[in-house]
């Protein structure tokens, strides 16, 4: 019976190890766009374009629409999970990228939805996305430590401000205000510092 419990604990936790999403480093995330948009996949060049650009959750990503773009630098949104409204400054790169490649294909409606589904009568599912986001990633052989999911796009917002700012307490704090978490803990656990912090603890022991 115990050795059942046993098993059945160890199991779990290799599970939830399996289902961890990791990061992409920031030249794999501009290699895999570049190549995304070279090779013709605008859904997905975007979908991760505006992810970790914005640091937007999945759902509020897949109800953006090209007339959300056209009115400046400002991204105004109220979050789906948080009902808060939230003013984004667009990064010029992310832009430049969306203009693009809306002229690539040819989109003259500004109130379609960007990423609309194959009968083009609704956004595409946030299950289906995952699916796809696997495809993508072993066919470009990109490396994530952990699962391959859409909390990829914020984690690797969160590593990218993180090492621009030296992984100051400030740009945790701001992180933190960005991801709409409760406190500096969370972030850092989202993120995987505090584990990294736990065991530098350990790598500091000496004799």
């Amino acid at each position: 019976m115990l050795a059942l419990l046993i098993y059945k604990n160890l199991k779990m936790s290799l599970q939830g190890q399996r289902t961890t999403t990791g990061a992409i480093t920031w030249d794999d995330f501009k290699s895999l766009i570049a190549k995304l948009e070279r090779d013709g996949n605008y859904k997905y060049c975007l979908l991760i374009s505006i992810g970790v650009f914005t640091g937007l959750r999945i759902g509020d990503i897949l109800k953006l629409r090209y007339a959300d773009f056209s009115g400046g630098d400002i991204l105004i949104i109220v979050e789906q999970k948080t009902k808060k409204t939230r003013r984004i400054k667009l990064n010029q790169d992310l832009l430049e990228i969306i203009s693009r490649v809306k002229r690539k294909q040819l989109i003259d409606d500004d109130n379609e939805f960007i990423f609309i589904n194959k009968y083009g009568t609704k956004p595409i599912d946030k299950s289906w996305v995952n699916v796809s986001l696997k495809k993508i990633f072993r066919q470009y052989k990109v490396h994530v430590d952990g699962n391959v999911s859409t909390h990829m796009f914020r984690k690797t917002l969160g590593n990218r401000v993180l090492k621009l700012n030296n992984y100051s307490n400030q740009s945790i704090v701001l992180l933190m205000e960005l991801f709409g978490h409760s406190s500096m803990g969370i972030t850092k656990r989202y993120l995987g510092i505090r584990e990294k912090e736990v065991m530098g603890v350990y790598e500091s022991l000496s004799l």
